[in-house]
């Protein structure tokens, strides 16, 4: 018995310290320095900022609010813990694809996939199978001993990041009233996380038509700063 507390501590110590650095894995492959390209892509923000619709730090957040619950993010966040669960990975590729809603959108998929595989097998030294970005992030963290809700919070967190980071350089927005918005929306990050580790396919949906739309006429631009 009197063992017993050293290896108790111990075990607890080792587990700690495993979660502790699978969760910095997890803060290095989802932060927006992460060299994947996503700040190349504004998820279609771009063509309403150029044409007056979203002009100011509340417009941009009614437009991230807005494109979180309803549109891709929450769409790539259920895909994403499919793929972690363990689903086919084929029928998910397959599946998320078919829901992109132009072009653009299915590069963005595409190209920040096969960048974060690339990049996550020369990290691990491990071949890591090329997917659509949230696919290929479920099967990468499936290692990582980390909550699910936790994987999709943060994943959730560098989509709102990436479009206040597009509006952020577009408008005449300050860094701060930035990184406010983007401390505003954490518990949303959090609903949306609980919500998505416990949902289905049959789950799947978006109604974002606005969205849908500026990412379609996007390519019309006669200038373009982003590729989506």
């Amino acid at each position: 018995m009197a063992m017993a507390a050293p290896w108790a501590t111990i075990m607890a110590t080792g587990i700690f310290i495993s979660m502790a650095e699978d969760r910095l894995l997890l803060w290095q492959w989802l932060s927006p320095a992460f060299p994947i390209g996503a700040f190349a892509y504004s998820q279609g923000l771009e063509q309403p900022m150029a044409t007056g619709a979203v002009r100011n730090i509340a417009d941009v957040e009614a437009w991230v609010t807005t494109t979180l619950r309803f549109g891709s993010p929450r769409m790539d966040a259920i895909f994403l813990a499919q793929a972690r669960a363990g689903a086919d990975p084929d029928l998910l590729s397959d599946l998320l694809l078919s829901y992109a809603t132009c072009p653009e959108r299915e590069t963005e998929l595409l190209d920040q996939g096969r960048a974060f595989a690339a990049l996550i097998g020369t990290i691990t030294g491990k071949t890591v199978s090329i997917r659509p970005y949230p696919v290929a992030v479920g099967l990468a963290t499936r290692a990582l001993d980390v909550p699910t809700e936790e994987v999709l919070s943060l994943f959730l967190h560098g989509a709102a990041a990436q479009m206040i980071s597009a509006a952020t350089r577009f408008l005449p927005l300050g860094q701060s009233e930035s990184q406010a918005l983007l401390s505003r929306l954490a518990p949303l990050f959090t609903q949306l996380a609980t919500e998505a580790a416990t949902a289905s396919l049959d789950d799947i949906a978006t109604f974002t038509p606005g969205a849908d739309m500026a990412a379609m006429r996007h390519e019309t631009l006669e200038v373009r700063i982003f590729r989506t």
